[in-house]
């Protein structure tokens, strides 16, 4: 609108004709009709906590670990990865498909040390923006090629989930997962739903530690599961934030992976850095799907790469060699397998911690399922109108569908948490 005044005032100046007024609605703001976003149901809890003056206020929303005086942390293993990088390497674009060593690794974390499909280069794999950008390559790649699909997502999920593929626009179907009664698993009714799906259906599910519940199938239920796809041909697309986070050993949170690979199925796979090597804000990830032969990987890899153009064209580099340099040494590896046993293990003792205390203050429910579920969150069972009573009486800030983090949880805290939990559900 400058533009246009500047430019009549001009002409007005040369004594020529007027320029034509502009309608009354070009003349508005051209965003005018833009509303503000509604706030993330995640991120706006840490907003919350930040403005709150109270001394004794407590943040259990944020899922990022944080160590026993609820401060961030690096590994020890990640500094001594910096040190390395520090001076000695260049910063220059990675490849669209990104770090090739990087992907190597993380292949064989998800894979297996020795699995025969890399052997045979049957994946086709990119690294990714984490965890989230792995999805949403996914979720493009699914509408690019299969258009006539749709997915299946777990009933809840992590939110961004519903996000990521309704942004790729690609139809949204639910499946059981959550038993409220029972804060565990619905088996029956994921059976039932995954048998009543259309053969051939996408499926998105967590490998392990399951956001927000925290609850997994078993060994055994994962086997049955597994046959049941085969049987229904569905293509099962894993996403993999907590590999080692989760039981503290990478190896046995692959399993449902690993189940699913000697089943015979292809599946997709993303994985994040994010929570096991703390690499949250360097946003490294892998995105692999495994394909059939080494001439249809080679093709769906490409096909990646141009989806990422003109998305980001090139991943981030310096979490690609964190990562890299971690798991390409020995030494390091073994640091960092110590690590993330150590934040997995401080986890499982304040779900112990927090459950010994409820019981003591005689707490008239059952409190069994804050130490059966596994991972960072705890699905508390409580109701949106407690979790609001936790926050206006006692500062504690939490999602309102009672997801606790349990990285926020410390052994200067988890009595007054306690506390304030059973105050709000006795």
């Amino acid at each position: 609108m400058a533009l246009y005044r500047r430019a009549a005032s001009a002409i007005r100046r040369r004594g020529a004709a007027p320029l034509p007024m502009l309608p009354a609605r070009a003349m508005a703001s051209l965003f005018g009709h833009v509303e503000p976003a509604p706030k993330d149901p995640i991120l706006g809890v840490t907003e919350a906590f930040l403005a709150d003056p109270s001394p004794d206020k407590v943040n259990v929303g944020v899922g990022a670990y944080r160590d026993d005086d609820g401060r961030p942390v690096v590994l020890d293993c990640v500094r001594e990865a910096e040190r390395r990088i520090a001076g000695n390497l260049n910063m220059e674009y990675l490849p669209m498909g990104g770090s090739i060593h990087m992907i190597e690794e993380s292949l064989k974390l998800a894979y297996g040390e020795d699995s025969e499909f890399i052997k045979d280069k049957r994946i086709a794999a990119v690294q990714a923006l984490s965890g989230t950008g792995a999805c949403r390559l996914f979720a493009d790649f699914q509408k690019r090629f299969l258009p006539d699909s749709q997915i299946y997502i777990p009933t809840p999920t992590w939110s961004n989930h519903h996000n990521i593929w309704r942004d790729a626009q690609v139809p949204q179907r639910t499946f059981s997962y959550y038993h409220p009664e029972s804060r565990g698993l619905d088996f029956a009714g994921l059976m039932d739903d995954i048998k009543n799906a259309p053969n051939g259906s996408f499926f998105l599910l967590h490998a392990c530690a399951h956001n927000p519940t925290g609850v997994d199938p078993t060994e055994e239920q994962w086997r049955e599961i597994s046959y049941q796809f085969k049987l229904k041909n569905h293509f099962p697309f894993f996403d993999m934030a907590y590999q080692g986070f989760a039981s503290g050993d990478p190896e046995r949170d692959a399993k449902a992976i690993r189940i699913f690979l000697e089943d015979g199925h292809q599946i997709g796979c993303a994985q994040s850095y994010a929570k096991n090597m703390g690499l949250y804000g360097q946003r490294a990830g892998c995105l692999s799907i495994l394909c059939e032969d080494e001439m249809q990987a080679v093709a769906v890899k490409s096909q990646l790469q141009q989806i990422a153009r003109p998305m980001y064209s090139n991943p981030p580099v310096h979490g690609a060699l964190v990562v890299s340099i971690i798991l390409n040494d020995p030494e390091l590896k073994n640091l960092w397998l110590g690590e993330v046993k150590g934040m997995a293990d401080r986890i499982i003792g304040m779900r112990k911690a927090l459950r010994e205390n409820l019981e003591k203050l005689g707490s008239p429910l059952s409190w069994e399922h804050v130490t059966n579920q596994i991972g960072m969150f705890c699905y508390s069972g409580m109701t949106p109108e407690q979790v609001d009573r936790l926050t206006s009486e006692y500062h504690i800030y939490m999602t309102r569908n009672g997801r606790i983090s349990m990285a926020g949880v410390t052994t200067g805290n988890v009595s007054y948490l306690a506390n304030a939990i059973h105050d709000v559900t006795k």
